[in-house]
């Protein structure tokens, strides 16, 4: 199996091959994520776990393209965002909220 980075790798050389990269937009890649994740919705909804999978690559490939016409590195913004959370406390109920621990 691959690691991480040389997927991303291959995914950006893809992109440039198609000349996504660089003609494409950040914003046309964050439209195509949300049609991605629309299909990921749709897969859920029907427990369709192969469809679930393709949806889930889908996405991290508009985000991969996204974040590099943005010339942001998505394993940095990715690192950025778990430092916001990871000292966050609380809960999910059975509901689906999360409730933040009193501080």
């Amino acid at each position: 199996m691959s690691s991480y980075g040389e997927l991303e790798l291959k995914v950006i050389r893809w992109a440039e091959a198609r000349k996504i990269i660089p003609n494409g937009t950040p914003m046309a890649q964050a439209a195509k994520t949300i049609e991605e994740v629309g299909e990921l919705v749709a897969a859920i909804n029907a427990g369709d776990i192969n469809a679930m999978r393709d949806a889930y690559g889908d996405i991290l490939v508009t985000l991969i393209i996204g974040s590099d016409l943005a010339n942001i590195s998505l394993l940095e913004a990715l690192e950025a965002a778990y430092e916001e959370i990871k000292d966050r406390k609380g809960t999910l109920t059975p509901e689906g909220i999360f409730v933040k621990e009193a501080v």
